[in-house]
């Protein structure tokens, strides 16, 4: 494609999905309309069809587009425009992610609980031989647990019953422990697969407003904690009856996609940016 709205020189996924996407958001095509042929697509953008589907896979991720797995070409999504929930958006990110040759995924949240839930498919993919990258990279920024955190906290706040900020956060403490545990495994076992794997952790003080996954120093995944009264079992007071605690939903938190391959590159690389100085310049190396 060579008039002045199509890619350049270079025709990678990314660009093939951000003349797309344009197309979509634009109404040149429209919510229930089919997609072009993989074929047309393939001859239109002139690289082969492996490009073009992952360029679809990453439409798909973003909620752009359903049924990319079928043998039809697939559809525009009836609602093409907000946000989608981290539970639903990481997971196809993280597949397309794992597509490539050298996967670098950076995370910076509240805990690991969606990233380590989200895994699973991209690595069955890998174990299955659907996808075998050279290197996975993983880099996790959580906050420092030796702190009274916004959330979780007491619903009356810190300070009131010493029992309960204990056992709030004993809580927390045995969940980081476990999801640091299930993450060391999961890369562990790529290692022992014979790829270049490897996580690491950092720490760092405050609570975090809000969710990043950066896929590939090309994709953000971005989306706003929502603070709110939950009612959360905690063991070891008053017979693990559910407390009221300041809280926020994390598998639900509202997911907003930008690729690089687009006017949304700006916006990526300084989310990049950020993380890589928070990284190494304000995070500690142990909890």
């Amino acid at each position: 494609m060579n008039d002045e709205n199509g890619p350049g020189p270079r025709t990678t996924p990314d660009v093939i999905a951000g003349v797309l996407r344009e197309r979509i958001k634009q109404g040149t095509l429209r919510a229930g309309d089919r997609m072009p042929t993989q074929a047309a697509l393939a001859e239109e953008f002139g690289v082969e069809r492996g490009a073009v589907r992952q360029a679809l896979q990453r439409l798909q991720a973003d909620g752009l587009l359903t049924n990319v797995s079928k043998g039809s070409p697939p559809q525009v999504a009836a609602s093409t425009q907000g946000s989608r929930a981290a539970r639903s958006i990481l997971g196809p990110r993280l597949v397309a992610a794992f597509g490539e040759p050298r996967v670098r995924i950076d995370v910076a949240c509240l805990t690991a609980e969606t990233l380590m839930t989200a895994l699973g498919e991209p690595l069955r993919r890998v174990y299955e031989g659907a996808d075998r990258p050279d290197s996975v990279h993983l880099r996790v920024l959580l906050p420092l647990l030796d702190q009274d955190l916004d959330y979780p906290s007491p619903d009356k706040g810190w300070g009131h019953d010493e029992k309960l900020d204990a056992a709030v956060k004993q809580r927390s403490r045995a969940q980081r422990a476990a999801q640091h545990t299930v993450l060391t495994n999961t890369i562990g076992g790529l290692r022992r697969s014979g790829i270049d794997a490897h996580v690491d952790f950092r720490y760092t003080l405050g609570t975090p407003t809000r969710k990043a996954y950066l896929l590939n120093r090309r994709v953000a995944l971005v989306g706003h904690y929502i603070p709110g009264r939950f009612l959360r079992e905690i063991e070891d007071y008053e017979g693990a009856n559910p407390v009221p605690l300041c809280d926020v939903e994390g598998f639900d938190t509202p997911m907003f996609a930008f690729d690089a391959g687009g006017d949304e590159g700006p916006f990526v690389r300084a989310e990049q940016t950020m993380f890589d100085g928070i990284w190494e310049h304000v995070a500690r190396g142990q909890a």
